[in-house]
């Protein structure tokens, strides 16, 4: 882009139509181009271009178009799509949606990049491996997110996801150093944000958090941006300067949400449920950004965050998620009604790259037996307690009672747990072999004798 091209502008401003401001007698402007718009009183606003027709460019304000008269605006377009800088200035920092300090602090300085990023060779593509323990026992013991993974969490409005995924984002760690974790927060109220900054002040201050948070009364196209410009300082972070990072953006459903209203704005032809026929390869666009780079020591691993409207994991957004993701964790609220925190249906989530980061030389060399073990146990336990409803827990066998009595334990030991609560890898197992040790031995069939004499003693 030449600096001619850059100081471009045109002052025939014909609308004003919500966040939308329509440019008459435009020539050489594309889609997503990024725009400086100058106001009579000497402030500077910004906004991209959704939509190109004849000699007319439809752009979107990103900071609103309040207090906007046409006469008098001058629209400045860039020749290129949104840049955000990268760099070390992004660590500790709290920023909005669309990278702009919330903390107080200078802006952000660094090498500009596009927030669309650069393509990944599939080929330089290093498999995941290597676990990333949250500190959440439910997650670390039976669904291990691996290093480089993307895993989603399905919830459903009302569900704690926004607990979980700040409680995953203050106590991840690696086995390594140089890790980092990125937070992208969509459509939150100003209250979630409160509480979002408060949970994760303590990693922030340590300068080992990024921060990017879009409140729901923001325009629409900035929560598009957000975890684009998220994944950006992440894959420079990751990429370039070594570090292990983990992305966590919640939520999902409300960025998909963003997609659909912009495709709206842009006369789009709408698919399924309103949402447009590009949805998936928007989303696979995002996840497909993490991942290991053969040659390069740091990885990017993402956890999104999305609510199941009406439970309906057949949603396109949760659907779509499932089919680029590797695995899922599923927050249920009948587990929730049992009192158990995190909220997590087990025999319904599923880590699918798990053996590639737990197990002997990872984590523990019984990680992986007792985690086959425990759902095993769990899925019995399930139908005796499905059976116990149709005869009575009294009518049940011994064993069938021992399956209903390690549930019990199991969710209560070893799965709940507190929100600030973070707890060692080694810890979890031990308790998981100790909810274990409540079934007969002769019921413990996928696990060596050797490793159940270890762990439990003699029967």
């Amino acid at each position: 882009m030449t600096a001619q091209t850059a100081r471009i502008g045109f002052g025939d401003v014909r609308e004003l139509r919500g966040p939308l401001l329509v440019v008459g007698d435009v020539d050489g402007v594309g889609w997503d181009e990024f725009a400086t718009i100058d106001l009579p009183d000497g402030s500077v606003r910004h906004g991209l271009v959704l939509e190109v027709d004849g000699d007319l460019a439809v752009l979107q304000v990103l900071e609103g178009t309040d207090a906007i008269s046409p006469g008098g605006v001058w629209v400045r377009f860039s020749g290129r799509p949104l840049q955000v800088r990268v760099g070390p200035d992004w660590y500790g920092r709290v920023c909005n949606g669309r990278g702009e300090p919330l903390d107080g602090g200078p802006p952000i300085a660094g090498e500009p990049r596009p927030v669309a990023g650069w393509p990944l060779n599939p080929t330089r593509r290093e498999p995941p491996r290597e676990a990333v323990l949250t500190g959440v026992s439910v997650l670390d013991t039976l669904t291990t997110l691996v290093r480089g993974q993307k895993l989603p969490i399905f919830s459903v409005p009302g569900m704690p996801h926004l607990t979980l995924a700040t409680q995953i984002a203050a106590r991840a760690t690696t086995a390594g150093e140089g890790f980092r974790v990125v937070f992208a927060g969509m459509g939150l109220t100003h209250a979630d944000i409160a509480y979002v900054r408060d949970r994760l002040e303590e990693r922030s201050a340590a300068g080992e958090l990024v921060l990017l948070l879009n409140a729901a009364d923001d325009p629409v196209i900035e929560r598009v941006l957000t975890p684009r410009i998220a994944l950006t300082v992440a894959e420079h972070l990751a990429f370039e300067r070594g570090d292990d990072v983990l992305v966590v953006m919640s939520d999902m459903t409300s960025y998909a949400e963003a997609v659909r209203e912009v495709a709206a704005a842009r006369r789009e032809i709408p698919a399924r449920r309103g949402y447009p026929g590009y949805l998936y390869s928007d989303l696979a666009g995002l996840y497909e950004r993490c991942g290991r780079i053969q040659g390069r020591p740091g990885s990017v691993t993402v956890v999104p965050v999305l609510t199941m409207p009406a439970g309906d994991i057949t949603h396109p957004v949760p659907d779509l998620t499932g089919y680029i993701t590797e695995g899922q964790v599923v927050l249920a609220p009948e587990v929730a009604a049992r009192g158990v925190y995190p909220p997590v249906d087990v025999l319904s989530s599923l880590s699918r790259l798990m053996r590639s980061g737990a197990g002997p030389g990872r984590t523990r060399d019984d990680h992986l037996p007792v985690a086959a073990q425990v759902l095993a146990a769990l899925a019995r336990a399930r139908q005796a307690a499905e059976l116990g409803e149709l005869v009575g827990v009294s009518a049940l066998s011994e064993t069938d009672r021992a399956y209903l009595a390690f549930r019990e334990t199991v969710e209560r030991d070893l799965f709940a747990q507190g929100t600030d609560e973070g707890r060692e890898l080694a810890d979890s197992l031990d308790r998981a072999w100790a909810a274990l040790d409540v079934l007969p031995r002769r019921e413990l069939t996928m696990l060596p004798a050797a490793m159940v004499a270890e762990h439990l003693g003699s029967p």
